[in-house]
């Protein structure tokens, strides 16, 4: 295609869905219904629905055609060996456990390994990850770049991990470390990239201490387009190629097919090594399913092959980065502070910055979450002190920011959508002086903010 300033979908539409469309007050009632808490409220009476780009991709003709030949076979399944090729392909590495999605991979992971003290370091561990830790009584550190902590920074690589603190923590509670990890994109930080120096200077620590490296690889395909686009040295370099230098530094990796597999479900561990193999089919076999199902149907498995190998093809990762770079330039322009640079799959609005007065305690994301819906029909998620803060020894802990991210599902909306919701924002930008925050009147003492019911000040 020759250069043209305007990046196209690069697809046709063939299947289309009705949007809901609520009036104010009936958003109103099902805000109050849901006890002002977002995930509580039915996809039904959501205009747009930017709560998670996980499991929400629109499937390609070939995703679906593949589906149809699947072999649901309970073991020995052709469809887990085509799933199983593509993964080897891609990754370079040789065992693959499959798992319904990624969450069933940590929590498959993690109770092998983890111990109570155990520490587990990333860039920034992301809600289930870090719940799934903490809930076997290890501690998910979070070391994540210096440039990280300003929102406004234009530094292109500000999922980094700070290599010198990974160091000092590995030398000083090397024998608390069962593995490290990095995760690419940084969801918690905005999903921001990392770039390939810094993965390769991550895995020398890791090597250097024997410490098994794990990626969460999620958006690896997204990661490596940045790498690309923002790392001058791989400027040239093919997005695949980049893919595979990125895993071959690692000892294995855990995804979620729901984002970079663009499925609807589905997930798996990739190890180099078979020395933990056993021991996690047994508990696959136990929690999951059977090892060449793990919990997917076939078709499902039929699918993602697919999706992984579209998931790299450069022309939709072009079209994905200025989805969320036109979004995040429309919404600065009428006033919504969002972290810079954008990312690919969300923007992320600085709540915090939008409403300076309302203080961490108060939630301020989910002030905002809870405008956005009533006043644009827009669902977002809070990624602030709802998700990330605690209460320490009778003390708030607030997050490190107050952040609402706008997911955006993949080929599912147009720019027409993308511009109405722009304008949409600009009423709730104008009445923020009205939002005053939240308290929480419910909560779980786990992923508080899934269930947690709420009531504004």
């Amino acid at each position: 295609m020759p250069e043209r300033q305007t990046i196209i979908e690069p697809f046709k539409i063939k299947v289309v869905e009705p949007l809901p469309q609520l009036t104010r007050a009936e958003r109103a009632r099902e805000l109050e219904a849901a006890g002002w808490n977002l995930f509580l409220v039915p996809a039904r009476r959501v205009t747009f629905d930017f709560l998670t780009d996980s499991g929400t991709t629109a499937m390609s003709a070939a995703q679906w055609a593949a589906m149809m030949i699947a072999d649901e076979s309970y073991a020995g399944s052709r469809s887990f060996e085509a799933l199983e090729a593509t993964v080897r392909r891609v990754t370079g590495f040789r065992y693959i456990i499959p798992t319904h999605q990624g969450r069933a991979a940590e929590h498959l992971l993690f109770s092998m390994l983890v111990r109570p003290g155990s520490i587990v370091p990333s860039n920034n561990h992301f809600d289930t990850t870090r719940a799934n830790i903490e809930q076997l009584g290890g501690e998910a550190v979070d070391l994540v770049c210096a440039e990280a902590r300003d929102a406004r920074s234009a530094a292109p690589f500000k999922g980094n991990l700070d290599v010198e603190r990974l160091d000092e923590l590995c030398r000083r509670e090397r024998d608390r470390i069962p593995l490290g990890m990095i995760t690419i994109t940084n969801n918690a930080g905005g999903g921001q990239p990392v770039s390939l120096a810094n993965l390769r200077a991550v895995a020398e620590v890791y090597r250097r201490y024997d410490i098994p490296f794990i990626i969460d690889a999620c958006r690896f395909a997204e990661n490596a387009w940045f790498i690309k686009r923002r790392e001058p040295e791989n400027a040239k370099r093919a997005v695949r190629a980049i893919a595979r230098e990125v895993f071959d530094l690692a000892d294995g990796c855990m995804m979620s097919g729901k984002k970079d597999g663009m499925v609807n479900i589905g997930g798996f561990i990739a190890l180099r090594s078979d020395a933990w193999v056993p021991r996690l089919r047994s508990g696959l076999i136990l929690t999951e399913g059977f090892p060449t199902y793990g919990g997917m149907a076939a078709r499902d498995m039929e699918a993602f092959a697919v999706g992984i190998d579209e998931a790299l093809e450069e022309p939709y990762l072009a079209y994905r980065e200025a989805v969320a770079a036109y979004v995040a330039s429309g919404l600065e322009r009428i006033g919504m502070p969002v972290m810079q640079p954008p990312g690919a799959h969300a923007v992320y609005l600085d709540a915090g910055a939008l409403l300076p007065d309302v203080p961490p305690a108060s939630y301020p994301g989910q002030a905002l979450v809870a405008s956005l819906y009533l006043i644009a029909g827009v669902r977002g998620c809070e990624v602030g002190s709802v998700m990330f803060g605690k209460h320490l020894a009778g003390t708030f802990v607030p997050a490190a920011r107050e952040l609402v991210r706008l997911a955006f599902p993949r080929r599912v909306y147009t720019q027409a959508h993308m511009d109405y919701v722009i304008e949409a924002t600009a009423e709730v930008v104008a009445g923020r002086g009205d939002l005053r925050g939240m308290r929480i009147v419910e909560e779980p003492p786990f992923l508080r903010h899934f269930t947690a019911k709420f009531a504004p000040l």
